[in-house]
């Protein structure tokens, strides 16, 4: 446990020091851009509805959860695709989808991903504990998914603040993709520095805290 920490503090030091070297756009200087605080709130609504709805679809599908053919069509398309269709079916008597639209694109292509991804990591139910009942099923998922939680947070947001730069470029929301973008294109040392130490807290925080037996 202590080597894998060492490890894992060894990789984010080194992308400390990837940011605070990152050569950037030299030919096109930019001053380090406000951090749009306005986009705190659609991105935490986002992360909660998956950090809620995710897991609760993996507890009651279970394994098998992660073999739906139904969802996996629906994870299938890019980002790209579900933006596309939202400006499609958006009424023009609106006005532009604004945050809100962002939100309901950005969940659109994650949730069913992020559903199967914790489905495959449920361990397998046949024969036990099925045998012991529903309960006791259900019981087993919540432990395993309450366990991973934490880990499956940290490993998977960086991956969402990738995902989300499509659809704000799609939608013209400005977000915390494109201020990541921005900071590297300005070569924001102390910004994207920032967001690297954010990012490895997250890490840090998802390590269990109880230590675990080696057999």
């Amino acid at each position: 446990m202590i080597r894998s920490g060492l490890q894992g503090a060894g990789v984010w030091l080194a992308a400390l020091v990837l940011a605070w070297g990152l050569p950037g756009a030299l030919w096109r200087p930019l001053p380090p851009p406000p951090f749009p605080l306005h986009a705190l709130l659609p991105a935490g609504l986002a992360l909660g509805a998956l950090a809620l709805t995710a897991p609760l679809l993996a507890w009651l599908g279970g394994p098998r959860l992660a073999r739906r053919r139904s969802l996996a069509l629906l994870e299938a398309p890019p980002d790209l695709l579900w933006a596309g269709l939202l400006l499609a079916l958006w009424p023009a008597a609106w006005g532009p989808p604004g945050p809100g639209g962002w939100l309901a694109a950005f969940l659109a292509a994650a949730l069913p991903g992020e559903a199967r991804w914790l489905a495959s990591a449920l361990p397998g139910e046949a024969p036990f504990p099925a045998a012991w009942g529903s309960r006791v099923v259900r019981t087993a998922r919540r432990l395993v998914l309450a366990r991973l939680a934490a880990r499956w947070l940290a490993a998977r947001l960086p991956l969402w603040l990738t995902a989300s730069l499509v659809i704000e470029r799609l939608l013209g929301v400005p977000g915390l993709g494109l201020d990541w973008m921005a900071r590297v294109a300005g070569r924001d040392r102390a910004g994207l520095a920032a967001w690297v130490a954010a990012l490895a807290l997250l890490w840090l925080l998802s390590r269990p805290l109880d230590t675990e037996v080696a057999r």
